[in-house]
């Protein structure tokens, strides 16, 4: 084939594609590879398809690369538009409007550097989905320190003022004391509060009934406002320091007081010691006992003109006591005395004192089983007095009392003896 030929067929080739359709047209222009065709003449033939064909094709060719560009550009910035939205954030009551791509509500709080707790509120809820126009509310909870009507405890709200927080808490405060200002604000640190709401309390004083409207924080303070002047040791029924409730009824005590100092006596103790000399049942007096002396002070009140009862306040030692010393006789008796062995004692004893060895006469001279004065009694070898020895004791001083002096110191029962 001559080169003339080659270059009509290429022209003819160029005409029919500029008149195809674009896809087409990408099929007819592609360069083909022959077999056993060098390199160059591949160039060549691209070359002279370059020259050969039509302006609108080479323009097109350029200008499929930035269609595709402009269109991936145009989705992309439509994707854009469709995931921006515009809501409305509250923190704490103060609002503003912003852009935002959060999903949902705990995004926006992150993408918004705003942390919640337990204790504050967020509406909607945190994990809600979030779409344009949406409002986001968020309240922080602050901790108040409320001391009400006597009672403390620590309590949160979510209001930014104290009239807030009262309203919000259910609290009363008309007519109520408070230590700060109902517009006061709250800080996130929270405050401390101390509320006192009206009371009604009933005094009873100097005879009169007094009901009182009043938010003091002492039953002291109370009386006071009732106009009752507490002097002296005057007292009220609860302790004047305590808070009045509601309803209470408050009794003012009226007092006057004085003291008095009495001595009174110490009981002694009674030392007893063993003594084998002394016949058993025998107890000899070795020294007195004497009792000591308290000085004890007492405090007398009168509580509304009713005399109350003395109260023991103080007491001092001023005579020690002195402890009762006795010998108590361990020393067996004799079982007999010779020649008054076969006599009738017991019917001595009888007639003497009715057989009762405590027995003592009207006179308080004589005493025991047979009715011994004390000096014939210690005579005898015995000690104290008869009544307080035993019966075997008594009767062993008879007989011997007998051995002295026969039936002569019983003269009217000493004839019973011999029966």
């Amino acid at each position: 084939m001559s080169t003339s030929q080659g270059s009509h067929r290429a022209a003819r080739g160029g005409q029919r594609a500029a008149t195809l359709p674009f896809h087409e047209q990408q099929t007819q222009v592609a360069p083909l590879v022959v077999p056993g065709q060098g390199t160059r003449a591949e160039a060549r033939r691209a070359a002279r398809r370059r020259k050969s064909s039509p302006p609108a094709v080479e323009g097109l060719r350029r200008l499929v690369p930035q269609a595709l560009v402009v269109a991936f550009l145009a989705g992309g910035t439509s994707a854009f538009v469709a995931n921006d939205k515009v809501v409305r954030l509250s923190v704490d009551g103060v609002p503003r409007t912003l852009h935002t791509f959060a999903d949902d509500v705990d995004e926006l709080l992150a993408d918004e550097g705003l942390t919640v707790g337990d204790h504050d509120i967020v509406a909607p809820a945190p994990g809600e989905a979030l779409a344009g126009g949406d409002e986001v509310v968020v309240r922080y909870g602050r901790p108040v320190r409320l001391t009400l009507d006597g009672r403390r405890r620590e309590v949160w709200t979510t209001a930014r003022t104290v009239d807030g927080a009262l309203r919000q808490l259910g609290v009363r405060a008309e007519g109520a004391y408070l230590s700060v200002s109902r517009s006061a604000a709250i800080s996130r640190h929270g405050l401390a509060l101390d509320v006192r709401t009206e009371r009604t309390v009933t005094l009873l004083a100097d005879g009169r009934e007094r009901t009182l409207c009043t938010n003091a924080a002492t039953v002291r303070e109370a009386v006071e406002e009732a106009g009752i002047t507490l002097t002296g040791q005057d007292t009220t029924s609860v302790p004047p320091g305590s808070f009045p409730r509601d309803g209470q009824t408050i009794t003012v005590m009226r007092i006057t007081g004085t003291r008095e100092v009495r001595e009174e006596p110490i009981p002694y103790a009674v030392e007893r010691t063993r003594d084998p000399d002394l016949f058993a049942g025998t107890e000899l007096v070795e020294e007195q006992g004497r009792a000591g002396v308290r000085r004890v002070v007492y405090a007398l009140r009168t509580v509304n003109g009713v005399r109350q009862r003395p109260k023991r306040i103080g007491e001092e030692i001023v005579r020690e006591p002195v402890a009762r010393k006795v010998k108590v006789g361990t020393r067996p008796l004799p079982s007999s005395v010779a020649g008054a062995d076969g006599l009738d004692w017991g019917a001595l004893a009888a007639c003497e004192s009715g057989g009762r060895p405590g027995a003592v006469d009207p006179s308080g001279t004589y005493g025991g089983l047979y009715q011994f004065d004390p000096g014939t009694w210690r005579s005898l070898g015995g000690t104290g007095v008869a009544q307080n020895a035993p019966a075997s004791e008594q009767t062993y001083r008879a007989k011997k009392l007998y051995v002295q002096r026969g039936a002569s110191p019983w003269p009217h029962c000493g004839r019973r003896l011999y029966r």
